[in-house]
């Protein structure tokens, strides 16, 4: 098990690395500013989903499986930055329209989210960079079980991670009010398109 030192830096490490804007966090503010709290949760449900899928990757001996396998990784790399490109079009020339307070979301738009929030997650470099290069400098996953990862850093994961992005949601959703013009609109989710672009350029450079 982990002790008290590794808790709290794990745990601190990755709510620093959740906070710091990426794709992901900026997806979160944009369609919790367009569709309310409960899509922003969604989405931020993908997200989560994500992070825990590279965080067992890394904990189940993801980095010696890319050695014998590196050209899959490189292709799954290209993919990644290709479907962030493909985001940040759709952020671009998004079809905005006048943001109703209290209008019954659409189940479509939930799943939506979700599942952009886990495909956004999975092709993030900062995401990837944090669970293969420091996560190691963290914890010795070597001496992580199977016990370990599902009762400590499985659920250590969830609650930093739900802390951090409620306090994007909320905020976003405190602030609708001032978004409510379709040009702020515009330059909000424009904005989130061009980082999702230079996440896409990391990933190619690296």
């Amino acid at each position: 098990m982990l002790d008290l030192t590794q808790v709290l830096t794990y745990s601190a490490a990755l709510g620093i690395a959740a906070a710091i804007p990426g794709p992901g966090m900026a997806a979160l503010v944009a369609r919790s500013v367009s569709g309310g709290a409960l899509t922003g949760f969604c989405l931020l449900f993908g997200l989560i989903l994500g992070d825990l899928t590279y965080l067992s990757f890394a904990v189940f001996g993801l980095a010696m499986i890319a050695e014998h396998f590196n050209e899959l990784f490189q292709l799954v790399r290209w993919g990644a930055a290709l479907y962030l490109f493909y985001l940040a079009w759709q952020f671009w020339f998004a079809d905005h329209q006048a943001i109703e307070v209290g209008k019954p979301v659409k189940r479509k738009e939930l799943l939506s989210a979700a599942v952009s929030g886990l495909t956004i997650t999975l092709g993030n470099p900062k995401t990837i960079a944090f669970y293969l290069a420091l996560l190691p400098l963290v914890i010795n996953l070597e001496t992580v079980s199977l016990a370990t990862w599902g009762l400590m850093l499985v659920p250590l994961t969830v609650l930093v991670l739900l802390s951090v992005g409620a306090l994007f949601v909320f905020g976003a959703v405190r602030i609708r009010h001032l978004l409510s013009s379709l040009r702020a609109q515009q330059r909000l989710f424009r904005g989130a398109a061009a980082i999702m672009v230079a996440a896409g350029a990391a990933m190619l450079v690296r």
